[in-house]
């Protein structure tokens, strides 16, 4: 748990940084956007209910504070539900930055061999974790359900399943870069991916953290995966010297 601890120290102190920076503002603004859009289209769409279902049967013409009042209140929902989702999906597109940032100043070796990788191969990773996460929420739902008599049992479900999923994203934007044909997969831990999606995830409940949080993950996650390479390499030595 030390090198959790460690990986997120280094990346908080690196938010500073011009190259995060930019990729900050990137990401938040193409976030906020797409929940801009979304909440402009649920206008339309609750616009067009309340005028067809209430307006008839109102004498005062109370449509506009209706529409309003739903829309903000369903966009505000949708964006606590959401945000993890739409804003690692974002990240995906700039995680390269992220990570080339973390390894240029903390492991230039490593960042020298690094591969780039393609637009497609973003897409293709983001769509995946957008499968994986809507998936993972949809199965651990009847869980939750379940649970509702306990009152934190289903935010406790939900943490625990969306702690695993960011672990794995957070970690994977490195280990993509640099993975070798015969790599069967991370070299972190399944208890250091928990421990950091868990972190994440808890942040990303936090308002204005939230905004921050994908991006301390990937450069958190950046070390951790050079963390774990390291020692496994050093183990390997240590096995052919003897």
């Amino acid at each position: 748990m030390e090198a959790v601890i460690t990986a997120l120290a280094k990346a908080f102190a690196q938010l500073i940084d011009r190259a995060v920076l930019k990729v900050l503002a990137k990401s938040l603004l193409i976030t906020l956007a797409i929940f801009a859009v979304l909440g402009t289209g649920m206008w339309f769409v609750i616009e067009t209910m309340v005028e067809r279902w209430i307006a008839p049967y109102n004498n005062a013409d109370y449509t506009g504070t209706i529409t309003a009042g739903v829309t903000v209140v369903i966009t505000l929902l949708m964006g606590w539900l959401l945000f993890r989702v739409v804003a690692l999906a974002v990240l995906q597109f700039f995680a390269d930055e992220i990570v080339r940032a973390v390894e240029q100043r903390h492991y230039p070796d490593a960042a020298s061999t690094a591969r780039d990788l393609s637009f497609r191969e973003d897409l293709s990773n983001s769509l995946r974790g957008i499968g994986r996460a809507v998936g993972f929420n949809l199965l651990a739902l009847p869980v939750a359900i379940i649970l509702l008599f306990t009152a934190i049992g289903p935010a406790l479900v939900f943490l625990i399943v969306n702690a695993v999923l960011l672990g794995r994203e957070l970690t994977d934007m490195a280990w993509l870069r640099h993975r070798q044909p015969d790599d069967t997969g991370t070299p972190v831990s399944a208890l250091q991916r928990l421990a950091l999606g868990g972190v994440i995830a808890g942040l990303m409940l936090v308002p204005f953290a939230n905004l921050l949080a994908p991006i301390l993950g990937a450069a958190a996650g950046t070390h951790l995966t050079h963390h774990a390479s390291g020692r496994l390499t050093r183990n390997q030595r240590g096995r052919g010297d003897a």
